[in-house]
């Protein structure tokens, strides 16, 4: 081990066997995902309003401008967390923290980051709309920066509390219902901007409604004073963690940024469209995301080194499982999937199924990424910034070939989207296989069943597509995930995977979040 990495892996005394599925941790972690697996139910019926509004109503070049807007926007408050939404849970699980002080001290940090880079976007509004046309409501949206990134904070600092209803109330209730509700009201009122100031109306919501939780579960501000020199040495802590957060983010917006480059609004927000829809999958990683982190902290303060690699490897499997399932019924009526959103963005269909693949491919990455943060965080920025330069140059050179080819535009599209995929599957193996060797135990999340439960799934859900469109998407979705999760529960799941839906005498807590 480097030594930069060795300030924050664990002593190597002997580690502790893996904890059985029906301890704390585990009843923790099967808690934390059903109440946010419900979330994600929720946020999914309430996101995919807005996907029609926005496709139908507002039409893809709208759609392009505001894709380009909120991906600067939500760079820019990436950086201004400084990777307290991972690292908060560690600075919280040092020996005599003071959990109030922690918290505000994260808090403000991200309040002078924020205010940083909103001032660099109010001053050069051009960042955000590259294409023109900016009036003064367009500048004030550099200010959802702190909103952004004073939300992770918050939900990080609830999740501790294992408190996971903060996420799914803010996320999956608050953000996707006053975006949807927002884009309609502002449509039928003709106002200019109305995906963006829709758009500002969810964050802002979204913030409020994380901040109440954290004020009840570490109190207000009163009688805290910031700390300058403890503050730096927050900052430069959390600087490989926060750079890791940021390369991660830009892993699943670079293929955006290269797109822009080569292609019309019209191209980039039938893209940006497609990877709205793949991205549900990718929300159920957030499912276990707020509550592994506290749980891998303490287990690696334990030196429980074989726990963490089991509880990895087990949240992984169901993390997969659960994202092929709806990768298979988002992905077989694809088709029919994009065209709900409007007929021009059928076209986009190919690079909605390379993106459904690239969701579960980064599954085992994303799980294995929660416990190197904690034990060799510069090698796993390593990994993350060769995964970022191995997208950029297989999305060009994609590009190119198809360019070269003289294939049309839209093909540029399932050029990055493959990218991606390929660069994801990189990442999974050579951060499971360092995981791995640094805990001394086996980290794998892969198991055969995946194998037939996609297999069979996919060629009787292929008598689906044969439907017309509305029976394929009312019909042929559920019929699909119906084979899968049947096949899953019969073949895949063992009595430590079927506790993620079984009552816990330990906590009493019921099946059903």
């Amino acid at each position: 081990m480097s030594q930069t990495d060795s300030a924050a892996a664990p002593s190597s005394t002997p580690a502790s066997p893996a904890v059985p599925s029906g301890d704390a941790d585990t009843a923790a972690l099967a808690k934390g995902g059903r109440t946010n697996f419900f979330g994600f139910i929720l946020r999914l019926v309430a996101r995919l309003p807005f996907l029609y509004v926005a496709g139908r109503w507002y039409g893809p070049e709208a759609v392009g401008r505001f894709a380009f807007a909120v991906l600067v926007i939500e760079l820019v408050a990436q950086l201004a967390t400084l990777g307290l939404k991972r690292g908060l849970a560690e600075q919280l699980s040092a020996p005599g923290a003071d959990h109030r002080t922690v918290v505000w001290d994260g808090m403000f940090v991200a309040l002078l980051a924020s205010a940083t880079g909103s001032a660099l976007l109010f001053l050069f509004p051009q960042l955000m709309y590259p294409a023109g046309g900016v009036d003064s409501t367009d500048r004030w949206m550099a200010l959802l920066v702190f909103a952004i990134a004073g939300t992770d904070i918050a939900l990080a600092a609830c999740a501790y509390k294992f408190d996971i209803g903060a996420t799914v109330r803010a996320r999956a209730v608050v953000e996707p219902w006053v975006i949807s509700i927002a884009a309609a009201g502002f449509w039928f009122v003709s106002v200019r901007d109305g995906l963006m100031l829709s758009y500002a109306a969810a964050m802002v919501g979204a913030f409020l409604t994380a901040l109440v939780p954290m004020l009840r579960h570490y109190g207000g501000p009163h009688g805290w004073q910031p700390h300058p020199a403890h503050l730096i040495a927050v900052a430069r802590r959390n600087a490989p963690l926060a750079a890791a957060d940021a390369i991660e983010w830009g892993t699943r917006r670079l293929d955006l940024f290269i797109l822009g480059q080569f292609t019309s609004p019209t191209i980039y927000g039938i893209y940006y469209m497609a990877q709205q829809v793949a991205s549900l999958p990718q929300k159920l990683k957030t499912s276990f995301e707020p509550i592994l982190g506290p749980v891998i902290t303490r287990n690696l303060a334990d030196n429980r080194l074989a726990a963490v690699a089991a509880q990895v490897s087990q949240v992984g499997f169901w993390i997969i499982a659960a994202q092929a399932g709806v990768a298979l019924a988002l992905g077989i009526p694809g088709e029919a999937v994009m065209g709900l959103v409007g007929p021009e963005f059928v076209s986009g269909t190919a690079a909605l199924a390379f993106l459904l693949a690239a969701e579960v491919v980064a599954a085992t990455a994303v799980v294995s990424e929660a416990a190197l943060v904690y034990v060799a965080r510069h090698r796993n920025l390593l990994i993350s910034i060769a995964t970022l330069a191995l997208q950029a140059g297989l999305s060009v050179a994609l590009i190119l070939i198809a360019k070269s080819m003289g294939l049309p535009p839209i093909t540029y599209a399932g050029a990055v989207a493959l990218a991606l995929m390929l660069a994801l599957g990189f990442a999974s193996l050579v951060k499971a296989r360092l995981l791995a060797r640094i805990l001394g135990a086996p980290v794998n999340s892969l198991r055969w069943a995946l194998v037939w439960a996609t297999a069979g799934a996919t060629v009787l859900g292929y008598g689906a597509t044969q439907l017309p469109e509305w029976a394929e998407l009312l019909i042929g979705v559920p019929f699909i995930l119906g084979v899968y999760a049947w096949l899953i529960w019969t073949r895949g799941f063992g009595p430590a995977d079927r506790a993620l839906f079984k009552k816990h005498p330990e906590t009493g807590e019921p099946a059903s979040a």
